[in-house]
């Protein structure tokens, strides 16, 4: 399976020809969804969905489908008919070849007075490749690589850090990293990377790697 970094918490998965794009928010390129066969959307933050990015590859594509949960299928559903579907904690399906099961239910908690909403992670070919989304969800299941929120307002290192931990996963990629400075990416490196007790690795967007 060939995995694409895009910007932010954008990564597209190919294999056998086909394209499975996950979380094409306003953050990522604008062209970052263009070409997927399937796309999967974690939750409702524009970082992670845009619905001009979704309408985009959906119309380029006709035969393209989206699976999400119910807050962002009821706002994109209507303009594709039988092509957007509702998934939950615990559900599995096959999306463009592409066997997915869906682990979490809420976003991570950013204070205490901000309502939380709902998040799913998606867990890919048994684990092959696992995007929690807005969350440190641990699935019941092991991860061979795992696409890790490295920073966001909702989270600190220490927690990266134990969610790496928590995980075990053979490698962790970098993702919801653009508000991230250049500046600090050193210390993120250096202190998952020595205490997190998994391969930590970073792709520019537009890099790919094969796992």
């Amino acid at each position: 399976m060939k995995l694409t970094k895009m910007s932010h918490a954008c990564v597209r998965l190919e294999k056998d020809g086909r394209t499975l794009v996950l979380d094409p928010g306003v953050f990522s390129e604008e062209e970052a969804a263009l070409g997927a066969d399937a796309i999967l959307v974690t939750h409702e933050h524009p970082d992670h969905f845009d619905e001009s990015r979704l309408r985009a590859a959906m119309e380029h594509n006709p035969a393209a489908r989206i699976w999400t949960l119910r807050s962002v299928a009821e706002k994109i559903s209507a303009a594709f008919p039988g092509r957007v579907h509702t998934v939950g904690h615990g559900d599995t399906f096959t999306a463009a070849g592409f066997d997915v099961q869906v682990h979490g239910e809420l976003h991570a908690v950013i204070h205490p007075d901000i309502p939380r909403v709902t998040n799913v992670g998606y867990l890919v070919d048994g684990g092959k490749v696992f995007h929690p989304g807005d969350a440190l969800t641990v699935p019941d299941h092991p991860v061979e690589t795992l696409m890790l929120p490295v920073q966001a307002p909702w989270s600190k290192i220490s927690e990266v850090i134990d969610y790496v931990r928590e995980v075990r996963p053979q490698r962790a990629y970098d993702v919801h990293d653009a508000l991230l400075t250049d500046l600090a990416r050193p210390v993120y490196d250096r202190q998952i990377g020595a205490l997190g007790g998994s391969r930590h690795l970073r792709l520019a967007p537009g890099e790919s790697a094969d796992v």
